[in-house]
């Protein structure tokens, strides 16, 4: 029996994203570190399913369950500003494998300082292609603010975790492992706003309920980048307790692992561990992190700039009192 589609609004979001729980199980859904391996052919189909359903032509006996996975399959690889398909790395899904590894790594070699350095570069590498690629596409972003982000954002993490590792030599050894988040936390500060400045010199776009374009807001903008710096700094840390604050669990779990006899004697094992954990951490931390804020923001508009206050209230009266706008991720 065929399935009834006239009323199916494949863009209507599965659980409610006004709630947090809601933007978890979305999350998690798109968030899949499966759709890292579909490939190309099956993601050209995804989004094609998605444009079809959209304008209400999908080929006879299309179910409901496959525009589902289509969608799934074209949130997770295409961007939601410009519809064009994202790179594989900077994904949200790749997070998963991207962020097991670096983190763990970070977490196991924080004793020296070339390691602290080259750790600490990688993860900045990786970090500048996510910010780039989750951005709020209305604000483009030329090669040379990029190139200054990432120079920036490596710069800071590399000192930040240079010079803790430095004043900590004495303490210790489980405050060591927590300089790599005090050093990523420092360079998310400086490497999204850095990455997006363009949003904040001349305002991310906003619009009406209608997704009609108003006009342009850096307040709005403020407030996008702030979620955005505080998720990621939530997602960079595996294992907090709350997305507030410490202790960070990972480090103390390895703290107290390796204190056993038979780690003791498995060294090799101690990094492919920290990988491992790290993983299953952030299995929960990235759709937890990025549903901490709705990624379509409402914003009311008497806290925008007061010119365009008036615009909108010359256009719409008192009948649109909230604009709203994609923050990235």
């Amino acid at each position: 029996m065929e399935a009834d589609l006239s009323g199916f609004n494949i863009d209507a979001p599965r659980w409610d994203q006004r709630t947090f729980l809601g933007r978890v199980k979305h999350f998690l859904n798109i968030t899949d570190p499966r759709t890292v391996f579909v490939s190309e052919r099956e993601l050209d189909w995804a989004k094609v399913m998605v444009e079809k359903s959209r304008m209400g032509v999908v080929p006879p006996g299309t179910q409901v369950e496959q525009l589902l996975y289509a969608k799934k399959l074209y949130d997770s690889a295409f961007h939601p500003d410009t519809g064009e398909k994202m790179n594989v790395i900077g994904r949200m899904s790749f997070q998963l494998p991207g962020g097991m590894i670096i983190t763990g790594f970070m977490l196991q070699f924080y004793r020296t300082m070339p390691a602290v350095i080259f750790w600490q570069w990688v993860n900045q590498s990786f970090n500048a292609l996510v910010n780039y690629t989750n951005r709020n596409a209305a604000s483009p972003t030329s090669v040379r603010q990029m190139a200054l982000s990432y120079f920036t954002a490596t710069t800071t993490a590399v000192a930040t975790a240079v010079g803790m590792n430095m004043l900590t030599k004495k303490a210790p050894p489980l405050v060591g492992r927590w300089v790599p988040f005090a050093a990523v936390a420092a360079a998310n500060c400086v490497n999204i706003p850095m990455m997006r400045q363009q949003e904040l010199i001349k305002g991310i776009c906003v619009k009406d309920r209608n997704e009609n374009e108003i006009g342009h807001s850096r307040r709005a903008a403020a407030i996008g980048i702030t979620q955005v710096v505080i998720s990621r700094i939530t997602m960079s840390a595996p294992g907090m307790t709350s997305p507030w604050s410490l202790p960070v669990l990972l480090p103390v779990i390895m703290e107290r692992l390796e204190k056993l006899h038979f780690m003791q004697k498995v060294k090799v094992l101690h990094a492919p561990l920290q990988v491992m954990l790290s993983g299953c951490f952030l299995i929960f931390m990235v759709p937890v992190a990025c549903g901490l804020f709705p990624q379509k923001c409402e914003l009311p508009v008497s806290y925008l700039e007061p010119k365009l206050q008036d615009t909108i209230k010359a256009k719409y009266g008192e009948l649109e009192p909230y604009v709203y706008f994609n923050k990235g991720l």
